[in-house]
């Protein structure tokens, strides 16, 4: 099947741009790690948080596909794209999650904070030693009357430091696996929950990541996000909306990466003429524009599928393997043609490469995409 953007979505991807285009690139921000909370609010204003939540004009929210060409947009216009990440956790797998799972007092007390701005979600599931085998998870959830003990510790959480809300997955018994994963929606504010400070990062380092620490953390039991031992449901549910979505930007990003190589190899001369005329360069950027190519039409044929209210688990995760691959490989052939002035950070194209990086592990790493897609095909 094959699925391509149309009139409409290249539309919306060319309206996101120039709203991006307003904003810092992020590069100054890069070096010191400073999340930028003013454009968070400013793309909450423009309508990306709000779109996947029902309007009288359209019941059940944005299509992803509308969603996904607003994200290629921001990438494409040079929004920050460590906020643009974060932005992405928050949408996928908080406010998808209250929406889908939550009961009505959850979604009225959240989901107008969360789509506003004034609300920045986390997802809380990875700890120290359950990370790919996530389900794996030590954190403790006790039922005591009316309330749930939380114990534990979580890493790697996106959002962590400057989150106002969390969807913290903990387990009744680890002996059940996955039968004992339950969901919680837990305040920042909580006693029993404390957040580290930010971890640095190689890449995306404007979107905050730290650690949480759970000690006795009383959560009630009108938080737990659907049903007691369902949170694994809650979860896979989650990451098939994320590992579809959340390099949506990097095709915004691929595209503007071939422009300008495509520009510079028409400029810049080496041995008396230009670089494009050698083959060596000419094929570097031709691989890149079949690359993304590829990447879009595996990204979209994913939204489009779930759009259709059809399972997509094999095709996210073969949108999220190639496309995180792909943006690495193309990031790196960004640097080569650019030679020299490319290692430079003051040309910001270094930037896009550690951002890259960091696409082979977030939200399963490649070998876990892999997996899942070897059970799809029952080998």
């Amino acid at each position: 099947m094959f699925v391509a953007p149309d009139e409409r979505h290249e539309r919306l991807t060319a309206q996101a741009a120039a709203f991006a285009d307003q904003f810092p690139t992020g590069r100054k921000s890069d070096r010191h790690g400073d999340f930028d909370r003013h454009t968070w609010r400013h793309c909450a204003d423009y309508g990306l948080l709000h779109m996947p939540l029902p309007t009288d004009d359209a019941p059940s929210g944005a299509s992803l596909c509308d969603i996904f060409a607003v994200l290629e947009g921001l990438g494409y216009g040079g929004l920050d794209e460590g906020l643009l990440f974060a932005l992405g956790a928050h949408l996928w797998t908080v406010i998808l999650p209250v929406r889908d799972y939550g009961t009505d007092g959850q979604r009225h007390r959240y989901l107008t904070g969360l789509a506003d701005g004034t609300l920045i979600g986390a997802n809380a599931s990875t700890e120290p030693e359950a990370g790919s085998d996530v389900f794996a998870m030590s954190t403790q959830a006790t039922r005591d009357g009316r309330h749930y003990i939380l114990n534990g510790n979580k890493t790697l959480i996106t959002n962590a430091p400057v989150a106002d809300l969390f969807i913290i997955y903990a387990t009744l018994d680890p002996a059940l696996g996955p039968l004992g994963i339950t969901s919680f929606l837990v305040d920042a504010d909580t006693p029993g929950l404390k957040c580290g400070a930010p971890l640095d990062k190689m890449g995306l380092r404007t979107a905050p990541m730290g650690e949480l620490t759970l000690k006795d953390c009383r959560v009630p039991a009108e938080n737990m996000l659907g049903r007691e031992g369902r949170g694994a449901k809650v979860f896979m549910s989650a990451m098939e909306y994320e590992r579809a979505g959340l390099l949506a930007p990097s095709l915004g990003i691929m595209r503007r990466q071939l422009e300008a190589c495509t520009t510079y190899a028409r400029t810049r001369r080496q041995f008396g003429q230009p670089i494009g005329r050698h083959q060596a360069v000419a094929h570097r950027i031709v691989d890149m524009r079949v690359r993304l190519d590829a990447a879009r039409a595996l990204v979209y044929r994913a939204a489009y599928l779930k759009d259709q209210g059809m399972p997509a688990s094999q095709e996210a995760a073969t949108a999220k393997l190639y496309v995180s691959e792909a943006y690495v490989q193309s990031s790196l052939d960004t640097m080569r043609i650019h030679g020299g002035q490319g290692y430079l950070t003051v040309n910001g194209v270094e930037i896009d490469l550690r951002n890259a990086v960091g696409a082979l592990f977030y939200s399963g790493t490649s070998d876990i995409q892999r997996n899942i897609i070897a059970r799809a095909l029952n080998i």
